[in-house]
């Protein structure tokens, strides 16, 4: 069993950064593929990135490719999402998830076993 706690969320004005943090509990963090979703109002959750249990395999969606970056540090059981040059389209409620080895759809939310209960990210123009 894994829990997931998400932290870092706020307001931020266009241009701006954030930094969103997920704490895992767990000896088997380090087994894990880790994911952040998000999902805007009226709006399904959709995939933002992924990385590897070993970090050397990565995955964004296009539309945070070179604004985002993912990392983990297995020793801490964290995984954070650097999330730079904000755009309003990026508000929303970000979740992360996990899953024991590498999915064979990264991208799909049904790949992913255990969820945080997601923490708000909200970017004005």
């Amino acid at each position: 069993q894994v829990q997931l706690v998400e932290s870092g969320g706020g307001l931020v004005q266009a241009g701006g950064s954030l930094r969103l943090s997920c704490a895992a509990s767990g000896r088997t963090f380090s087994s894990y593929t880790m994911g952040w979703f998000r999902q805007a109002p009226g709006k399904d959750r959709e995939f933002v990135a992924a990385i590897k249990s070993s970090g050397d395999r990565i995955s964004y969606v296009d539309s945070v490719k070179g604004r985002f970056t993912i990392s983990r540090a297995n020793a801490k059981n964290t995984v954070d999402l650097q999330m730079n040059s904000l755009k309003p389209e990026d508000t929303a409620v970000y979740y992360c998830a996990a899953r024991e080895g590498w999915p064979d759809r990264v991208s799909s939310r049904l790949y992913y076993d255990y969820w945080g209960q997601g923490t708000q990210v909200t970017v004005s123009s």
